[in-house]
């Protein structure tokens, strides 16, 4: 009778978790250039002295969805939206270099270029800062110019976004959502990678799936509740059978 317990109880402890990940997943289908978590389930033997006579269910992230976001147009002049494969390097809150494909980048009080979620853009000489202007304007590959205010009418190249293309496979994603190499290495920049001005990519998340799955893990959890609660009766029947 306990096999039937140990695989129940680990079922849903595995479902709760399958679970956090698909809730993570639908709380950021808004988030601008999210990128979803994927999700599986595998079994999983108990080893020990002897054969395993025990196996539950492992629920798992085999790794990241990058499948492109919907891209939206905002007409905001430091908005960017890469084109294809691609990232954005910023940095991180640990002072480390990461990634995103979050565009939706404003300046602070400092006039230091970030994204939304406050992380400062990489250029050619660090962090890239704008003085007082006017007009900015991002070109295709990420040069940025400006038309500073008491100057001329001519447009300033000031910096270039670092726009990196690394393999896909040598990704990790971060709690705070940010991604980096598995070596911890920073990526070189790529010239190849374009993105379009005054505009953003949506995440990738769909909304309407990951509802689906949230039922879906729910009723699996409910089915291994009631299997326990199945156990707990069959064992209350067979000790008043005992008693007799």
């Amino acid at each position: 009778m306990d096999r039937m317990v140990f695989v129940a109880m680990s079922g849903a402890k595995q479902t709760m978790q399958a679970q956090e990940a698909n809730t993570h997943n639908l709380a950021n289908t808004s988030t601008t250039g999210f990128r979803a978590d994927l999700s599986q389930f595998r079994t999983m033997p108990v080893f020990g002295e002897v054969y395993p006579t025990r196996v539950y269910a492992m629920a798992e992230r085999p790794g990241i969805d990058f499948s492109p976001g919907p891209v939206i147009s905002t007409e905001n002049e430091l908005d960017v939206a890469i084109r294809g494969q691609g990232f954005i390097a910023v940095q991180a809150p640990d002072g480390n270099e990461a990634y995103t494909r979050a565009g939706d980048l404003r300046l602070n009080d400092g006039g230091v270029l970030t994204t939304g979620a406050g992380h400062p853009v990489i250029g050619n000489r660090g962090n890239i800062t704008l003085p007082p202007h006017d007009r900015v304007e991002i070109s295709p590959d990420g040069t940025i110019s400006a038309r500073l205010l008491g100057k001329s009418n001519a447009m300033v190249v000031l910096d270039r976004i670092k726009l990196v293309k690394p393999t896909l496979e040598k990704l990790k994603k971060g709690n705070d959502g940010l991604l980096r190499l598995e070596d911890g290495s920073p990526a070189d920049q790529n010239s190849e990678v374009r993105v379009a001005s005054r505009a953003v990519e949506g995440s990738n998340a769909n909304p309407v799936d990951a509802l689906v799955t949230m039922i879906s893990l729910q009723r699996q959890f409910e089915m291994q509740v009631k299997m326990m609660k199945a156990e707990e009766d069959n064992a209350t029947t067979a000790a008043k059978l005992l008693q007799i």
